[in-house]
């Protein structure tokens, strides 16, 4: 019988707590950047939250590869794996905020609703990204005939 909590599926909650607190200090870092610029500086709204993104992203990737996934292997085409899925994720989130107005009623707590749907989609998707192809675990060979029997539930390792 197979233990329900492998140590391939410990990593990987692990993996989901550890990107949970790296999204609030990402968080903290570009709205602090888009104030900044903003309120304090005075700098037009949209470029200021273009720059507080760019900020994001680069703060999001350096997270994800020091903390995030740090006893995993990097890869040299990390960084542009990385925005391939900050790409494919945003492309989801649109997607998903599009189909929920169309679905949703009119209405502020519905538009509300539409972007916590689009934010969640978005985060879920590069999470997986990040988890499975960016940062994912690159086996040198392929496993023993003891390794394959050992009950090692290798699924969850991508």
């Amino acid at each position: 019988m197979t233990a329900l909590l492998t140590p391939a599926r410990r990593e990987f909650l692990v993996s989901a707590l550890r990107y949970g607190v790296a999204g609030v200090a990402n968080t903290l870092v570009g709205l602090s950047v888009i104030l900044a610029l903003d309120v304090g500086l005075g700098l037009d709204p949209h470029l200021a939250n273009a720059a507080g993104y760019a900020v994001g992203i680069c703060v999001s990737f350096a997270l994800s590869k020091f903390f995030v996934f740090k006893t995993r292997q990097h890869k040299p085409r990390a960084p542009l794996r990385y925005a391939i899925a900050v790409a494919v994720a945003f492309a989801i989130n649109q997607g998903v905020l599009s189909l929920a107005h169309l679905l949703l009623p009119v209405g502020r707590i519905f538009d509300v609703a539409a972007q916590g749907a689009a934010v969640v989609s978005y985060t879920g998707t590069l999470f997986l990204l990040s988890h499975f192809w960016v940062f994912a675990h690159h086996a040198t060979s392929a496993p023993s005939k003891s390794e394959a029997n050992s009950g090692k539930d290798t699924a969850w390792t991508a």
